[in-house]
């Protein structure tokens, strides 16, 4: 038996679960700056995949369910794996229109890839699917993402140090095939591999904030 939960993920990442007894948004909620995530209570599986960092069990889950969330529509933005006992499974995706991702796109990708789990079906045992939007502060874990937001603040952490430096905030100034290329605070521009970024993600700032804000319909006349 399968428990699909509904909540809500703010700005800094605290969740927000919606009223007692309402499992519906409203249009309202739906539409606003918040992540929604969606969650589903299930059995975990193994899968193979080519996002930047994604190795492991990670990268084998992300093989398998990309293809899926391809046909639907969708993009897979991350895959992460929490916890031994109850794993938790966490899936970061986006509408492939560039729309806003909701609610209701993640109640359908959680059920499509709750059934893509259950076939594949390797691992006993009870596990969690957690399936979000990437929200503003999003991470950066494909070569698209550092080039679609040129211009604005990341949050990077090394696995090899850049000039004895391991974390650091700098301006996002795109990617090639192999590095990144940012801006520090003191001006100088560095190339960071790609292979060797641990994790990185947007820096909420207003900027950033009207970059990713939907476009507000015409006026009627």
């Amino acid at each position: 038996m399968r428990q699909v939960t509904l909540s809500r993920l703010g700005f800094a990442g605290s969740e927000t679960a919606l009223p007692p007894g309402r499992r519906t948004a409203t249009n309202a909620e739906i539409h606003s700056p918040f992540k929604w995530r969606v969650a589903l209570t299930g059995r975990l599986f193994v899968l193979d995949n080519e996002l930047l960092n994604h190795t492991g069990l990670e990268g084998r889950l992300a093989g398998i369910v990309a293809p899926t969330l391809v046909d639907m529509g969708y993009e897979l933005v991350r895959v992460a794996v929490l916890g031994r006992e109850r794993p938790t499974v966490q899936i970061m995706a986006d509408r492939a229109d560039g729309a806003m991702i909701n609610v209701s796109d993640c109640e359908a990708i959680t059920h499509a890839l709750g059934a893509v789990i259950d076939v594949a079906d390797p691992l006993p045992g009870a596990w969690t699917l957690e399936v979000s939007s990437a929200g503003i502060d999003r991470p950066l874990t494909r070569r698209k993402d550092w080039n679609r937001f040129m211009g604005h603040l990341a949050r990077v952490e090394m696995a090899i140090p850049i000039e004895g430096r391991r974390r650091f905030n700098a301006v996002i100034l795109g990617a090639d095939e192999t590095n990144a290329r940012l801006r520090l605070d003191d001006g100088v521009e560095i190339g960071a591999p790609l292979a060797d970024i641990r994790r990185a993600k947007l820096v909420l700032t207003d900027a950033l904030i009207a970059f990713t804000s939907p476009e507000p319909p015409p006026l009627a006349h």
